[in-house]
């Protein structure tokens, strides 16, 4: 079978917001729509070489994640947890490309790239309770964490056609918290905890952003 051809941006663009309920790459804030033009680069180039098997991609990086707290105790293990992070979220990025250029996208793919992002947060978090943050407050960001998440499905499943709305506690949010946070601590053992700290606030900041566009939407 021949391989599809790669879309450029703006083609890609438009097809990934057909699969996305409507929501348009292009108006993202520029920090989800950089990362989202990475990950097309990345998922383009992947593809001239052969390779289009979305789920493949998507078990690489959650491989990737579950090594986080294996290393993270290790000599500069920090670092190394750090770039496991984030070349794990370019794989996720990566596999929804393939998805989309090469017309692989399924329910059960979904299902499965949601899944394996959930249990990706969940090695990151527990590098940082590894690393002295208080699992109480580990726990506690997480759960505001998944529950945006959650919320956002179950308002898809309830008649909302879109994202909702793009909060403050988005997925490229959290890993870039995740990565500086780790490095920090190589420099301070309280970084874990102020990291922690600041994914919770970061988190109830964005579910309550997300709580008021599904009441707007569903009401």
């Amino acid at each position: 079978m021949r391989a599809p051809e790669p879309l450029d941006w703006e083609a890609y663009a438009e097809r990934w917001s057909a699969v996305h309920g409507g929501y348009d790459p292009r108006e993202a804030p520029a920090l989800v729509r950089g990362w989202l033009r990475l990950g097309h680069a990345m998922g383009t180039a992947l593809l001239r070489v052969g390779v289009r098997s979305p789920n493949a991609v998507t078990s690489l990086g959650l491989l990737l994640s579950a090594c986080v707290p294996v290393v993270a105790l290790l000599p500069a293990g920090p670092l190394l947890a750090a770039l496991l992070i984030l070349c794990s979220a370019l794989a996720d990025t990566v596999d929804g490309v393939l998805a989309v250029v090469a017309e692989r996208a399924t329910r059960l793919g979904q299902v499965y790239d949601a899944a394996a992002d959930r249990l990706s947060e969940a090695a990151w978090l527990l590098a940082f309770a590894l690393l002295g943050a208080p699992l109480w407050l580990v726990v506690a960001a997480g759960g505001v964490m998944w529950l945006h998440e959650y919320v956002r499905a179950r308002a898809s499943a309830a008649g909302m056609t879109d994202i909702g709305a793009v909060t403050v506690a988005e997925r490229p949010t959290r890993i870039l918290l995740a990565i500086f946070g780790l490095l920090a601590t190589l420099f301070d053992e309280r970084a874990a905890t102020v990291t922690m700290a600041a994914a919770l606030l970061v988190a109830l900041v964005g579910f309550a952003q997300l709580l008021r566009a599904v009441h707007k939407i569903l009401r």
